[in-house]
């Protein structure tokens, strides 16, 4: 049976649509700064420039930003080489208008440090080394063969005080953009560490569910035996001639027997859910009935009024029963009458297309501590070893079938244990 997995929030490939939306983002400052320097420049201060060259570079950085754009809405992945060569693009690019406009004395020359420094922090080391070899080439070739500026004689200010208040606003744009975007930066990584730190705590809790089902599956196969056994000899006890007649006896005898098959019971279900009952075909049923028979079990066993079935789901729905889920919901069940001196309500009803178990109870409700951890295992107020493994089991079971829960005291006492499961992940052919 195919099963809808979640997947963490935050994917690898989107560590690199990230980054480069905030290269986009960087070219974007460029180019509104570039208009306006070259704005102020030709028409406040009167210095010739090469027009069509200067908003010729510019428009190639527009053009390259809107491709990158519409690269980044189709949900294309970017590796580190792509990001490296997005870099370079824009030193060339940084190049070119700065040998059209002063070539290295031009006191925004030192904006080739903003590159060098985000490719040290977005890429991996051998691709900022490129970027450094990139910008000392162009550095030697703004040394080489500038086009230089022409100061008309009527210039209105210095021309060392021109250059230093060039320098300045070139320092203060370096500084704020590498705030700005490193920080940004910086919050990418802590998202992407936080996701990876969740695929780990998700890989950890799968191994244990392993090793639990290893270690339930090897104790249903030691249990098999000895339960047959002593199904066995407690038939032969009821046929024997001198415990017939005793109706006292025999009623003992019959509810070890039930036990026993009870217990027998329990050991298929669980080989069944490790997949290693044989000759055994997933039961289809639908959901009203799979919560029925959920319910008649609980009720044959228990004292009458211990358990409602509050019946609200509609339209019944066929689906694949699924043992595991049907364990997971009695775990759940279990804890609330063990703590309920009331009776426990179960409710069935669908939101969508999604089908809604709610298990309410009577007790004193969750810990604060519980509620914080919901889901961990062996979080638990019971004092048992080994205990809290019900809801950690119940979390694990839903998300595997794209399914999730969640618990909350409630206003009146007791508490509830909501579980939320999309119909689709039942209601699926069974294996061939």
């Amino acid at each position: 049976m195919n099963r809808q997995i979640l997947e963490p929030a935050f994917q690898p490939a989107d560590a690199g649509r990230r980054n480069m939306l905030l290269l986009t983002q960087l070219r974007w400052l460029a180019v509104g700064g570039q208009l306006v320097t070259v704005a102020v420049v030709k028409f406040a201060l009167g210095i010739d420039l090469p027009m069509t060259q200067l908003l010729m570079s510019t428009a190639t950085l527009a053009a390259l930003n809107i491709a990158s754009h519409v690269l980044i809405a189709s949900g294309a992945r970017f590796s580190d080489g792509a990001l490296a060569a997005a870099l370079l693009f824009d030193v060339g690019a940084l190049t070119v208008q700065l040998s059209l406009s002063g070539g290295i004395t031009n006191p925004f020359a030192a904006l080739f440090l903003l590159h060098i420094v985000l490719g040290a922090v977005l890429l991996r080391p051998h691709y900022p080394w490129t970027i450094v070899a990139a910008t000392l080439i162009a550095l030697g070739i703004l040394a080489l063969d500038p086009t230089p500026l022409v100061l008309p004689a009527n210039l209105p200010v210095d021309p060392v005080n021109l250059y230093l208040f060039g320098g300045f606003v070139c320092f203060v744009l370096i500084a704020v953009l590498l705030v700005v975007f490193i920080g940004q930066i910086s919050r990418n990584l802590r998202t992407h560490d936080a996701a990876l730190a969740a695929v780990r705590q998700r890989a950890a809790e799968e191994d244990h569910i392993v090793r639990m089902g290893l270690l339930a599956s090897g104790a249903a196969h030691e249990l098999g035996t000895p339960l047959s056994l002593l199904s066995v000899a407690i038939g032969d006890w009821r046929a024997m001639p001198r415990l017939r007649d005793d109706s006292e006896l025999q009623q003992e005898l019959a509810e070890m027997d039930g036990a026993v098959r009870r217990c027998k019971a329990i050991v298929s279900g669980i080989l069944m859910s490790a997949g290693e009952a044989r000759g055994v075909a997933p039961e289809v049923t639908s959901v009203r009935r799979f919560l029925t028979d959920i319910v008649a079990d609980y009720r044959a066993s228990l004292l009458p009024g211990t358990l409602d079935f509050d019946d609200r789901f509609g339209a019944d729905v066929t689906i694949v029963s699924d043992p595991a889920l049907r364990q997971v919901i009695g775990n759940v069940i279990d804890n609330a009458i063990e703590v309920s001196p009331g009776t426990v309500t179960l409710a069935a009803l669908r939101e969508g297309d999604a089908l809604v178990i709610e298990i309410a109870d009577r007790g004193t409700g969750f810990a604060p501590e519980i509620l914080a951890t919901f889901g961990q295992p062996y979080r638990s107020t019971k004092g048992k070893p080994g205990g809290g493994l019900g809801l950690f089991l119940l979390v694990n079971v839903l998300r595997k079938l794209g399914g999730e829960a969640s618990a909350e005291n409630r206003l009146d006492g007791g508490a509830r244990v909501r579980i939320v499961l999309p119909l689709a992940a039942l209601a699926m052919a069974a294996p061939r």
